[in-house]
């Protein structure tokens, strides 16, 4: 399964629009099968923040661990905060090309 982030917006900055983002999303990831991969498409992002970022990314990291994969983006912003987020997390998110 792919998820399109700019389906919640293109300026993704604040810890509480990254919670509702992921409540909206949790209903769709129940459908999931338990060995699907869920890819994460960053095209259309402008801002990513770690604050969003963390509300959203980290949970279904910890939800999903190896099955949650990371598509790669030239933006400047998502490698910032994808690089933060596993800092401070101490684990790593698995990237695809």
């Amino acid at each position: 399964m792919r998820i399109e982030l700019k389906k919640f917006g293109t300026t993704l900055i604040s810890r509480q629009a990254g919670l509702e983002a992921l409540k909206a999303f949790q209903s769709t990831l129940q459908t999931m099968k338990p060995d699907e991969e869920l890819e994460i498409d960053f095209s259309g992002i402008y801002t990513f923040s770690p604050s969003w970022g963390d509300e959203f990314l980290s949970p279904l990291l910890d939800q999903l661990g190896d099955n949650l994969v990371l598509l790669q983006s030239d933006n400047m912003s998502v490698q910032a905060t994808i690089k933060l987020l596993q800092e401070i997390k101490k684990r790593s998110f698995i990237f695809r090309g």
